[in-house]
């Protein structure tokens, strides 16, 4: 019998409630309702990581003989390894991602685990191939204003500089423009619109071999 697909939703948004929690829930459910195991992280409650520019366990770059993570990263980092697929839910503040989001990234995605660069050249090995994600973002910007004066910097911050450097092959890229003049009747469409994409990713994702090695 084939494996349910593993699917890590994380919520960058830092405020309870907000319209990125509403979208995310409902890819959520119907990711379960699909089959799927799914994890979420919800950087509005779970304990976000603080900067890593002064801790000593997060030295640059790390090596098996380095002290263990801190509990609190080395479960997020479990759950990146464990995860066949991501979904990134967030708003796009200042043009880029929120705070909390990119403290997330900076502390999870670490060198070691997430890719290693290789002992010579300029060439690194990427360390969670095999995984895919999609990637959701409201912004209140029309889309235009996005592509030509902010050149959609938070997507490829997040797909091309850290998701695909690290190995993992991002399926879908949503982006929900013009929020605060929608309606709420647009905003609930938006939301019910989750729901498929969550069935389709528990139907679609294909689960890793997971005999294979795991980056430490």
């Amino acid at each position: 019998m084939t494996s349910p697909a593993r699917i890590l939703v994380v919520i960058g948004h830092p405020i309870a409630d907000s319209l990125a929690h509403a979208l995310a829930h409902s890819y959520a459910d119907a990711a379960r309702a699909g089959g799927a195991d799914v994890r979420i992280v919800d950087l509005a409650h779970d304990p976000v990581p603080g900067h890593p520019s002064a801790r000593a366990e997060l030295k640059y770059p790390r090596s098996e003989a380095d002290e263990p993570l801190p509990a609190d990263i080395a479960a997020q980092t479990e759950d990146v390894a464990w995860a066949d697929h991501l979904a990134f839910f967030f708003p796009q503040w200042w043009g880029g991602t929120p705070a909390a989001l990119k403290a997330y990234i900076d502390r999870v995605f670490l060198s070691g685990f997430a890719y290693r660069y290789r002992p010579t050249g300029r060439l690194w090995d990427k360390l969670l191939t095999g995984r895919t994600a999609r990637i959701v973002m409201t912004m209140d910007s029309p889309a235009p204003w996005n592509a030509w004066v902010y050149r959609d910097a938070a997507i490829r911050q997040l797909r091309n500089a850290t998701l695909e450097y690290c190995g993992i092959t991002v399926r879908g890229v949503t982006r929900l423009s013009e929020v605060r003049h929608r309606t709420d009747a647009d905003r609930e469409r938006w939301v019910r619109g989750m729901a498929s994409f969550g069935s389709t990713d528990a139907e679609s994702v294909a689960p890793r071999d997971r005999d294979a090695l795991v980056p430490a």
